[in-house]
């Protein structure tokens, strides 16, 4: 008996597993399953890793290494953090099986360049979160490869930046960097999500480009709401001000105020793996 051709059938995009359906998946539909994927991913390998908590580095892109006397100060400055945070926080040894105050960088080029590759430098893991743009951001050199992480959605990018981080250190930068800075000051100012430790890197460019004082007499935000932000100069500085502020610890003795999600972008503290 000679079978009836259903190659047509086969053919059908319908008859695609959804899985491998990339119109499907694709569509505005799953736009939530793309959500989930996008977080999935980069928690279950850092999961897999062992890394319980981060240290956040943000700053400009157009910072090279052999720039203007200013960007290469930056540079320097960020590559010994990164250095010193990795070496002297816990990002290359294992305690209970676990890695504290990984360096992690939105993964593009000049600052977060140089952060990644202090922590290189120490032979540390580092993480890159890039994100896709119209123009094309290539990962640096210096990410774990295994940590270099692609996402589309800025949302969800954010989300993994913050859920770690025991401290953001920023670098001087544009408005990329000033969305991610005022992103986590106001998830600390409203309580939805523990305070961690804010330092921005040379205070007289900080100073120049936002008058938080002013910002206060204004009565735009709380006067208290000063005291989110330390200055510093120095990668020493930097790290020594962490240590003063007992860095992680924050994730034992304070949680978001009820009523305001209950410290929804907090990580809970992982348990070790067994053996």
């Amino acid at each position: 008996m000679i079978p009836h051709d259903n190659s047509a059938q086969k053919a059908s995009r319908a008859y695609l597993l959804p899985a491998l359906d990339d119109e499907f998946l694709l569509s505005d539909s799953m736009r939530g399953v793309r959500f989930l994927l996008e977080y999935s991913k980069a928690e279950q390998t850092l999961a897999a890793w062992g890394i319980r908590s981060t240290i956040v580095v943000f700053g400009s892109a157009r910072v090279h290494e052999n720039g203007d006397p200013r960007h290469n100060r930056w540079y320097n400055v960020a590559r010994d953090f990164g250095r010193i945070a990795s070496e002297e926080g816990g990002a290359l040894t294992r305690t209970n099986g676990l890695l504290e105050n990984v360096i992690a960088t939105g993964g593009g080029p000049g600052i977060m360049e140089a952060a990644n590759r202090g922590a290189r430098d120490a032979g540390a893991p580092t993480i890159g979160f890039n994100i896709t743009l119209p123009h094309e951001q290539e990962p640096n050199a210096f990410t774990t490869p295994q940590l270099t992480f692609r996402f589309h959605y800025f949302a969800m990018r954010k989300m993994h930046l913050a859920m770690r981080a025991n401290a953001l250190v920023v670098f001087p930068g544009g408005f990329g960097t000033f969305d991610e800075l005022f992103e986590l000051l106001t998830l600390g100012q409203t309580h939805k999500g523990t305070r961690i430790p804010v330092v921005l890197v040379d205070k007289e460019y900080w100073t120049t480009v936002i008058n938080f004082q002013a910002l206060a007499e204004y009565g735009m935000i709380n006067p208290e709401d000063v005291d989110l932000v330390h200055f510093a100069d120095t990668a020493e500085e930097i790290w020594r001000y962490l240590v003063e502020s007992e860095i992680g610890t924050h994730r034992e003795h304070e949680r978001a105020v009820p009523g305001y999600g209950k410290g929804a972008l907090t990580r809970p503290a992982m348990e070790p793996k067994a053996g």
